[in-house]
C-alpha cells in the first residue's frame, strides 16, 4: 500500500499550497531517516484549538506551533496526526525573521523528525534544527 499523507483545515482561512509537492518532500525526508509510512494527517488549525488539545491531551497550559500524535505501534508502519497552529506559524515566522512558508515547511518537517525518533530537548536541540535546515535544503520547489 502507498504511504497516505493528508492535510485538513480545521475552523480557520488556510490553504496548503503546493500540496502534492510537499506531501512528496515529507515522504522523502521521512524515507532518508527509513521510516515506513502509512498515513499521517496534518490538520492546520487555530492557537485556540491547538490549546485545547495541548490541555487536553498533555496538561500543558501554553500555546505551542505543532502538536504531534503517533497512532501505530513501534515497528509498524508510521500512523500520526499532527496538528498545527496557523496563528503560531505566523507569529513565528515574523519573529524569526522568516517567510511563512519556511516557518510551515519547519514545524512540518519538526513533527515527522520527531515521529523519526529525533528529540529537539537538551543537546539534541542544535542536531535538530540541523536536520530541519538540510530537510529546507533539500525541498526542491
Amino acid at each position: 500500500m502507498d504511504p497516505v499523507l493528508s492535510f485538513e483545515i480545521h475552523e480557520i482561512d488556510f490553504i496548503l499550497e503546493q500540496e502534492d509537492a510537499v506531501a512528496s518532500w515529507i515522504l522523502l525526508m521521512l524515507s532518508r531517516h527509513q521510516v515506513e509510512v502509512q498515513e499521517i494527517t496534518y490538520v492546520f488549525c487555530s492557537d485556540e484549538y491547538l490549546l485545547e488539545l495541548n490541555r487536553e491531551h498533555l496538561d500543558h497550559d501554553y500555546y505551542t506551533d505543532i502538536l504531534t500524535f503517533p497512532l501505530s505501534e513501534p515497528g509498524e508502519p508510521l500512523v500520526a496526526d499532527i496538528f498545527i497552529s496557523i496563528d503560531r506559524v505566523r507569529e513565528n515566522a515574523s519573529a524569526f525573521g522568516a517567510s511563512f512558508r519556511d516557518e510551515l515547511h519547519r514545524v512540518m518537517i519538526h513533527g515527522v523528525l520527531h515521529l523519526a525518533g529525533f528529540d529537539d530537548h537538551g543537546e539534541e536541540e542544535a542536531r535538530m534544527r540541523d536536520r530541519e535546515d538540510e530537510a529546507l535544503r533539500l525541498r526542491g520547489f
